[in-house]
């Protein structure tokens, strides 16, 4: 436990640096599901980690030790851990909880009310028109989900790009891109070091939709041309979204530092991409260092109750 319970923890200021990496060179559903399990196994393991060093600290204090039987004098002898480590510990495990349980609770609230909206939508193949002169379109989860578009971006788009933007709005659907969305800001919640991660999920469920539509239709020039046209009129009716997310000013800044919309363009007019091994593996490497380590640092706790528990 002197090593592997810090182990998750300093793997997790080094798993954000690949969130981007990721996102940008691996196929996009493989993407998706690499960042949601790296996030979700990082916040849970740093989460049981913390939890573990606060035990440390509790079973030191005669009081708690009593109630499980432990000496506590043999614990602050045999306790690898300092208490002013544990005690952190303990405040940080105490906002981890918090922060976990008020986002799953606000999800649950959202996706509640998402699949309540969606059944009383009457809709003709899972299509729903609004009269609504802003180009808006989304997807509501649901029993079954919605695709919600707006006349006014059904009057922007042409008929191939209608179908597109159908596609994209369905894959969605069909993919649960909304669970993927909800692990990963779970993990976050529970660790603000791994937003990146969640963040780069909202991206890749994005590119994982575009490809779909580009599957659906064998054109990716006319995907990228329909997601930038979508964009940009969802820009001219809500021109709070920064330039910079749509790539719009007047300079060109490197692709590197422009906003997702861009981003997904450029893609759609490349190749597709592969499964990137060397990345997965990585990714694969990081999963199982923190299992292993996590799994390692519980049982050097279990020993160390046991012998403070042998009095």
């Amino acid at each position: 436990m002197r090593i592997a319970v810090y182990v998750p923890l300093l793997l997790c200021l080094i798993a954000p640096l690949g969130a981007r990496p990721l996102s940008e060179r691996c196929e996009p559903r493989l993407a998706t599901w690499l960042l949601t399990a790296s996030a979700l196994v990082l916040g849970t393991a740093t989460t049981i980690c913390l939890g573990m060093l606060a035990v440390t600290g509790l079973i030191r204090f005669p009081q708690l030790a009593g109630l499980g039987h432990w000496s506590a004098h043999t614990a602050q002898l045999d306790d690898p851990a300092e208490l002013s480590i544990a005690l952190i510990a303990g405040l940080l495990l105490g906002g981890a909880v918090l922060m976990a349980a008020r986002m799953l609770w606000r999800r649950a609230r959202t996706l509640a009310a998402a699949a309540l909206q969606a059944a009383c939508m009457p809709a003709e193949d899972g299509l729903v028109v609004v009269e609504d002169e802003a180009p808006d379109a989304f997807a509501i989860p649901g029993l079954p989900g919605r695709v919600v578009v707006s006349t006014g971006m059904l009057r922007t788009l042409d008929e191939t790009e209608r179908h597109i933007l159908l596609a994209h709005e369905r894959a969605h659907l069909t993919a649960h891109h909304y669970a993927f969305v909800a692990l990963a800001q779970l993990g976050a919640a529970a660790n603000p070091l791994l937003r990146p991660l969640a963040t780069a999920v909202t991206y890749t469920i994005e590119r994982w939709a575009d490809e779909n539509a580009a599957a659906a239709t064998g054109d990716r020039t006319r995907v990228a041309r329909t997601v930038g046209k979508a964009a940009l009129a969802t820009h001219d009716t809500h021109p709070h979204t920064p330039d910079a997310a749509l790539g719009i000013r007047g300079h060109h800044p490197p692709l590197g530092g422009a906003g997702p919309v861009p981003r997904r363009v450029a893609a759609l007019l490349a190749p597709p991409l592969s499964r990137h091994p060397v990345l997965s593996a990585a990714t694969a490497a990081v999963l199982t260092a923190t299992t292993l380590s996590t799994a390692e640092a519980a049982h050097d706790l279990h020993r160390l109750l046991e012998t403070v528990g042998a009095w």
